[in-house]
């Protein structure tokens, strides 16, 4: 399979709902000039979609508008059909809260074409992620030995990192590869729709990488828990329907052969850890244990359709 192509034309696709207009803009205003930008918004309030119609109008944004919250992975499936309407050979995911800075776009390509120029089979790349708010890094998830791990690169480094999932939002993808997977997984909506990505992009044979050199600005979240266990503790928060769609999501990618049995027992572990932080410490634990209970029977009765049966054709 060929990854790379003459006519080089990036689309960028940002979901977004209710989002922020400020960062929006900004976010626009630091993509490449020459890239295809769209965006797919969620069924945001009327005030926020004229305010995305006139961006769209100043920054050339091809805008589809969704009556319906179809869920991250739909939208984002909705971009990839009209990037390849466009001719687009290559697609880069954000969230409505990622800011690449200037030039980390055009950084992260550069180092995919660099990756490809050393023979690597590279499915995927994304940046670092850093949150404004903290400076805290995501990190680099990667798989050693039975444990389900995160690495976070020196500063300076620049060396690519093989992965073992990438954060959604900054993950740029040739469309070749699409092309072959079949877009995200609709059924799963939102919440470790990234996962299920990363996991079948690697079981079709391709490699996952991050590049330590470009850092992207991404939020990890505006709420926490705080709570004594042998000392002060902060917990990102989430309402039940998120907490819903986390356990539910978990348990449906546990049944599925590709996903590393690394990962399942990294997830169940982390599920009972939410569940036991919330339980305790969370004042809406009863409408949180509902809906992480909930989520369980959803994720046992799913059925499961392959993600690669529908190609965004």
């Amino acid at each position: 399979m060929n990854l790379t192509r003459a006519d080089d034309v990036l689309a960028t696709i940002t979901v977004t709902f209710r989002p922020d207009i400020t960062t929006i803009r900004e976010q626009f205003a630091q993509l490449p000039a020459d890239a295809v930008r769209i965006v797919v918004d969620n069924a945001s309030p009327t005030s926020v979609l004229d305010e995305l119609c006139e961006l769209a109008q100043v920054h050339g944004l091809r805008l589809i508008e969704n009556k319906d919250n179809v869920g991250l992975a739909a939208a984002t499936n909705q971009g990839i059909r009209l990037a390849k309407e466009l001719g687009c050979s290559s697609v880069l995911f954000l969230d409505q809260d990622t800011l690449p800075g200037q030039g980390g776009v055009t950084g992260l390509r550069r180092a995919y074409r660099d990756l490809r120029l050393a023979g690597a089979r590279p499915g995927c790349i994304g940046p670092r992620m850093v949150d404004p708010a903290t400076g805290l890094e995501h990190g680099f998830h990667k798989i050693k030995g039975w444990r389900w791990t995160r690495e976070f690169p020196a500063p300076g480094a620049n060396a690519p990192i093989l992965c073992s999932n990438l954060n959604g939002s900054g993950t740029l993808i040739p469309m070749e590869v699409i092309d072959q997977l079949g877009g995200l997984d609709d059924g799963l909506f939102i919440d470790h729709v990234d996962t299920e990505w990363a996991f079948r992009v690697q079981d079709a044979g391709f490699a996952l990488y991050g590049a330590p050199a470009i850092a992207f600005a991404h939020s990890m979240g505006n709420r926490t828990i705080r709570f004594w266990w042998l000392r002060w503790r902060l917990w990102p928060y989430r309402p039940p329907h998120r907490h819903r769609f986390l356990f539910r999501n978990a348990i449906v990618l546990m049944r599925r052969d590709y996903v590393p049995g690394v990962w399942k027992l990294w997830a169940a572990g982390k599920l009972l850890l939410t569940w036991i932080v919330h339980a305790l410490f969370d004042r809406y634990r009863f409408a949180q244990t509902a809906a992480m209970f909930g989520g369980i029977r959803d994720g046992l009765v799913h059925q499961h359709n392959d993600p690669g049966d529908s190609r965004n054709d």
